[in-house]
């Protein structure tokens, strides 16, 4: 799915988008996390595709997986 998701900062300000679109990766998220079904997102946006929605949660997944976390030390009670 390379090149699916797209960031170019002439589109949306530079938000990672689904290619040949204005559709971004956090618009779908947001609609997901509101309770939309895919098919409600894809009716919504004719010009996404099956695979465009996909990506987007690839890149998602991606994202948030590359990301580093570091453990809290435990207070003192």
């Amino acid at each position: 799915m390379e090149g699916a998701i797209v960031v170019d900062p002439e589109v949306m300000g530079g938000k990672p988008v689904v290619a040949g679109t204005r559709i971004t990766v956090e618009e779908i998220l947001r609609r997901l996390a509101a309770g939309e079904t895919p098919e409600d997102i894809l009716q919504a946006f004719p010009r996404l595709t099956p695979e465009g929605l996909r990506a987007a949660l690839l890149y998602a997944a991606e994202a948030v997986g590359g990301e580093r976390t570091y453990p809290y030390p435990e207070r003192a009670a």
